[in-house]
């Protein structure tokens, strides 16, 4: 097959609609790599525009550029110091043979869980910060065999036990879409990284949610695959009942591409060896042009929260469910007395995760520590994680809470198929998280229930990006469905895709101009009140999406300030509301540091941010003053 057959081939010849970045997301001046599919790097790689050093210096720029400046979204643990050399290769071998497949090339990033014997595999732990296995996590190499680049391991929460991403190796990483809020977990770093275009796409791994709810989180997709399909064998393991590894992409067609290259037995992890399990050829030449009409869609009420808190992510949910009517799906709403109760008690990970750790750490004595109660015992663990991980130290498979939970996933499991199959389901869905993501250091407990479903069961799920609230943050849902449905699954989704291209680039990590993100820009406003003046100087960090704030001296007694407030008008000029108080009553200072929402950056933007001095000689405000570019 000749290079530019092998690009086409990935989409054309495979009948599946690849979409293509807006042109607003595109790459732009220069940075070829910003929101780029596969298949299309694959098509300039193909016309010798760019060679897969070209991406290589690309993703690192941007990972200069965005993951400790600007946002600082601390994403990336490890760079791959070989990664040039890498690529040189497998461009000289492009040129002299052709490529290997659609993965030629291509920079991928890697959990911090997957074994790699050129780079230390910490999965999070300070204790294993200089941790290097034998050889290769099968899904790793069957990567470099697919011919992907390995551009480095991306941030976890350590040992994979949270959803938040924080780990006593890397802190806290932030998400791209709000960098004071989450990336989710506990593949936050890799959810972030794909969402910033750090890199084509990225593996993660999850117990519950752990790739799913990072897709949710930035507007991405994820594949939760039936047990078994992948080979876990080289993955720091949590629990060996709930573990699965696989991808997270901005597409669908790079999600399947990334299955066509890690799927498949492996002798080394039993569960993939069962005759039963059905892989197709290829999920990208399954998913062929896909769309929504005819499917069958159960919704599964029960996993839809009624709180007040959630309300925002619901409304998104139910904008999903009117496009899919409007897609031509027949939506149905499903309800199973009782499951949210048995959901709810259904984990086995207590049970399993030191079993499963010292499990894995025997079988690498070069490890630093050799077991869960020596990594606590040395204090070499996030005081976040310290109360679940000392009560897994108390727990084992030969308690009578890891039958009941098994008994209780195989009632789970057959509620659902049976379900699916007397309603002549497609696929069931429901949100991967109705609750915004939660603020770096806030506590989210009771946020996440929903990963279960899958999690607990074996089932496949897809996370799918729903769209963005009114808070401008993104939201996504899940498709479920029997075993080994993938291919219908990833045919949904990218039925989906087609129709409402809900993919979005975050805010924080625009395309670079000529190797760099954005600089800081001034503004300055003059407020007034009867005679008196208030010159405010505003800084604005564009990664941050915040305004820094100097105000300079009032000519006013103490008692005679009441206040002076930012305000956001609306697109005719109106006055609008109050979004922060940089002076308070008596002249007390204020915000000094404003965090912009969507609708705030769209405002400063547009030039609709005010200030307005209110005093007692005008109590309801002098005349609105424009933040003006300069100072």
């Amino acid at each position: 097959m000749t290079l530019r057959r092998l690009a086409a081939a990935t989409c054309a010849a495979l009948t599946v609609a690849c979409p293509t970045a807006p042109s607003a997301a595109g790459p732009q001046r220069g940075d070829v790599v910003f929101e780029a599919a596969i298949p299309d790097l694959q098509t300039q790689m193909a016309q010798g525009r760019l060679t897969s050093q070209d991406l290589v210096r690309a993703y690192q720029a941007r990972i200069a550029a965005y993951d400790h400046a600007g946002p600082g979204l601390n994403a990336v643990v490890t760079l791959n110091p070989r990664a040039l050399a890498e690529a040189a290769a497998l461009d000289a071998e492009r040129k002299a043979k052709g490529p290997r497949g659609p993965l030629h090339g291509i920079p991928v990033l890697l959990k911090d869980n997957y074994g790699t014997a050129d780079m230390p595999t910490s999965a999070g732990a300070l204790a294993l910060a200089t941790f290097r296995p034998r050889e290769d996590a099968t899904q790793v190499a069957r990567l470099r065999k697919a011919g992907a680049v390995i551009l480095g391991k991306t941030t976890m929460h350590e040992l994979a036990s949270g959803v938040t991403t924080v780990s006593s190796l890397t802190g806290y990483s932030r998400n791209p879409y709000d960098p004071q809020r989450s990336p989710g977990g506990s593949s936050g770093g890799s959810g972030a990284a794909v969402a910033a275009s750090f890199a084509a796409a990225a593996l993660g791994s999850d117990t519950c949610g752990s790739i799913r709810i990072p897709a949710a989180y930035q507007n991405l997709y994820g594949l939760r695959a039936t047990r078994g399909v992948s080979s876990r064998a080289g993955i720091v393991p949590l629990s060996d009942t709930q573990d699965i590894g696989g991808p997270l992409a901005r597409s669908v067609v790079d999600l399947a591409l990334m299955m066509d290259a890690t799927a498949g037995a492996d002798p080394e992890d039993p569960v993939t060896t069962d005759p039963a399990i059905v892989r197709p050829a290829s999920y990208a030449a399954a998913i062929g042009a896909s769309d929504l009409r005819g499917a069958r869609i159960g919704v599964l009420r029960d996993a839809v929260s009624p709180a007040t808190e959630d309300q925002e992510g619901v409304e998104v949910f139910d904008r999903v469910l009117a496009r899919l009517k409007a897609e031509g799906a027949e939506v149905v709403d499903v309800r199973l007395p009782g499951v949210a109760d048995l959901i709810k008690a259904s984990t086995v990970i207590p049970f399993e995760l030191r079993e499963d750790i010292d499990r894995y750490l025997d079988a690498h004595p070069e490890a630093p520590v050799h077991s869960l109660a020596d990594l606590l015992g040395q204090g070499l663990h996030h005081q976040e994680l310290d109360p679940g991980l000392r009560r897994g130290l108390n727990a084992g498979r030969a308690s009578e809470g890891h039958a009941a939970a098994l008994r209780i996933q195989a009632t789970i499991r057959q509620m659902l198929l049976q379900t699916l199959a007397e309603q002549k389901l497609t696929a069931l869905a429901y949100p991967t998280s109705t609750r915004r993501p939660p603020v770096v250091r806030a506590d989210d407990s009771g946020a996440i229930t929903n990963c279960r479903y899958s999690a607990a069961t074996g089932l496949p799920a897809i996370a799918v990006p729903a769209g963005f609230g009114r808070t401008g943050l993104p939201f996504g849902f899940e498709f479920l469905g029997p075993a080994y449905s993938e291919p219908t699954l990833l045919r949904l989704a990218h039925g989906w895709e087609r129709a409402v291209q809900p993919r979005r680039a975050p805010f924080s990590t625009p395309a670079l101009v000529d190797g760099r993100g954005p600089a800081a820009q001034d503004y300055l406003a003059v407020a007034r009140s009867g005679g008196a003046t208030l010159t405010a100087t505003f800084r604005h960090d564009p990664g941050q999406g915040a305004l820094d704030v100097a105000l300079g001296p009032l000519a006013l007694p103490p008692g005679e300030v009441i206040g002076l407030a930012l305000h956001r008008s609306d697109e005719k000029g109106a006055a609008g509301p109050v979004i922060a108080n940089l002076m308070l009553p008596g002249g007390a200072i204020g915000e000094r540091r404003v965090v912009l929402q969507e609708a705030d950056r769209q405002a400063l933007a547009a030039g609709r941010l005010r200030v307005r001095l209110y005093t007692r000689a005008t109590p309801l405000g002098g005349p609105p003053a424009p933040l003006s570019l300069g100072r």
